[in-house]
């Protein structure tokens, strides 16, 4: 079967190996479980964005922006819920080292934090006196600082919060754990988007239009940005590594064949593919052991049990 036709067969029954798994270079092999298949969890949604994974709970938190609202899946229930509602139109999420929970939010123009006690806390809003344009995806560093993009999407529309001009450039921020202070780390990209780091942190790579920078990490900060992968037809969104240091980048816009997620090898060559019937917006690992990749695609969220381990996430 043709990998964009994967999804034209009733799905109650697939066939191993999964015709939606494609193996492009033999290094993915042995990352594919034999037995198992890509699963719809849930639909319903209308454009679904990041998904982040609370193991102390056995749930995972996701967005629905234009729905202003964040919802939960229950690992042992299956069922989806309202988490929070309204969510500020959130974006992407991750925790940071004490397990809290960071949400970027159109609405607000801000990056903000989820005390224990439910509390929320507005992280950064504004830079120089002026507001942010709308951030998109955040991750965390290990010396605990947060860094998020600020691309505009969110401000650009009415369909994920409220349209308005961009007072600032579209820079890539980190907010200093000890002071609070944000300061733009990367200038010049035309729309930074999914963020994250290498396992060792050694790297830092970038989602911008049409392809992902990557930027080497010297004394905490990234020099020597450099395109790392171009993806076409479509393009990139969210991003997320494994333990061994393989980038999983979600995919869209490009059609049937290209929609889904694609991996690669740190060295940026193409080694596998998970074909959706949807545009994939961003992804997260997830599970008890990690090993469960998580994909929020367009108004649905996927799963599919990988041999490979989520890296930087509590």
């Amino acid at each position: 079967m043709e990998h964009g036709r994967a999804w034209e067969t009733d799905r109650t029954i697939v066939r191993f190996p999964d015709p939606a798994i494609e193996i492009v270079d033999e290094r993915f092999r042995s990352l594919v479980v034999g037995h198992e298949v890509v699963e719809r969890l849930w639909t319903g949604g209308r454009w679904l964005e990041g998904p982040v994974w609370f193991g102390d709970g056995r749930y995972l938190l996701f967005s629905d922006i234009p729905n202003d609202r964040m919802l939960r899946w229950s690992e042992s229930t299956g069922r989806v819920d309202e988490f929070r509602r309204p969510s500020g139109n959130s974006n992407g999420n991750t925790r940071d080292r004490q397990g809290r929970l960071v949400t970027c939010e159109h609405l607000g123009r801000r990056v903000t934090r989820t005390e224990h006690d439910g509390r929320v806390s507005v992280l950064m809003d504004a830079y120089e006196g002026k507001r942010l344009n709308a951030p998109n995806d955040v991750t965390t560093h290990s010396d605990g600082s947060v860094w998020f993009t600020d691309p505009g999407w969110g401000i650009a529309f009415h369909y994920e919060g409220d349209k308005a001009d961009e007072e600032i450039p579209r820079h890539v921020y980190r907010i200093d754990p000890a002071t609070g202070a944000g300061e733009p780390v990367i200038t010049g990209m035309e729309r930074p988007n999914g963020i994250c780091f290498s396992p060792d942190e050694s790297r830092l790579y970038v989602v911008d239009v049409g392809h992902i920078k990557v930027f080497e990490m010297r004394q905490g900060r990234p020099v020597d940005g450099r395109v790392f992968v171009e993806m076409s037809p479509g393009g990139p969104d969210g991003i997320r590594v494994d333990t061994d240091g393989n980038l999983w980048a979600s995919a869209g816009d490009g059609g049937p064949g290209f929609d889904g997620v694609h991996c690669y090898h740190p060295d940026g060559t193409l080694i596998g593919r998970i074909h959706l019937p949807e545009t994939c917006a961003n992804l997260c690992f997830g599970g008890v052991k990690k090993n469960r990749l998580f994909m929020a695609a367009s108004r649905s969220l996927y799963s599919v049990y990988v041999e490979a381990l989520g890296a930087q996430q509590p």
